[in-house]
């Protein structure tokens, strides 16, 4: 487990049609929805509630336009100047490869065997062309090894289950899939500990 001596907010974007129909939405570029957009508003205000000094945060987000437009609509919510913050590639989703898209009714029909493998190890399970969530552990702990300042960012859920068990120590499969990680919520990591805004 890993300690950071600053916090971080952690912000999953918003909701997407596709996160409502239950698709694997991975790299998809896939803009946010009506519903995304005012979760994204609540966030902000609710960070900004938290924490007034968060104008003295860095800010950054992956560089996908659903994360940049959570942070967008957040920072102006917070009543900062909505395009000031910075991208980090390292921030990108966890990939499904060629399942992205489907659901996984869809794909339990098509392909129950590595259906089955993804639910036996959903940590370790690599998607035809995708990537796994021990694959992007490197990226991810590269990108938290750089923080020295208070950060708020907005990414991704495959992202914020890594962080967490960098971070909070939550087992792999714990993290991968036994736990929910909203889109109506921040998660502030501070001291070893993971709270919910």
């Amino acid at each position: 487990m890993r300690r950071l001596s600053v916090p971080i907010i952690f912000l999953r974007h918003g909701e997407t049609d596709w996160n409502a129909e239950g698709r694997l939405q991975g790299q998809r570029d896939i803009p946010l929805n009506a519903t995304g957009r005012g979760q994204a508003k609540r966030n902000g205000e609710a960070i900004l509630r938290a924490f007034p000094d968060i104008a003295t945060f860095d800010a950054v987000a992956s560089p996908l336009g659903r994360t940049r437009a959570t942070m967008e609509i957040a920072r102006a919510a917070m009543g900062l100047e909505p395009g000031t913050y910075r991208t980090d590639e390292r921030l990108l989703e966890i990939t499904f490869g060629d399942w992205e898209g489907f659901t996984l009714d869809d794909l339990r029909g098509a392909s129950p065997d590595m259906i089955a493998a993804r639910e036996n190890d959903k940590w370790g399970f690599v998607p035809p062309g995708g990537e796994s969530y021990a694959g992007i552990t490197g990226r991810v702990g590269a990108w938290l090894a750089g923080i020295s300042r208070p950060t708020f960012v907005v990414s991704h859920g495959g992202v914020g289950r890594v962080v967490r068990h960098l971070l909070l120590g939550i087992e792999p499969a714990l993290a991968a899939g036994g736990e929910p990680f909203p889109q109506d919520k921040a998660l502030v990591l501070r001291e070893g500990r993971g709270d919910w805004l």
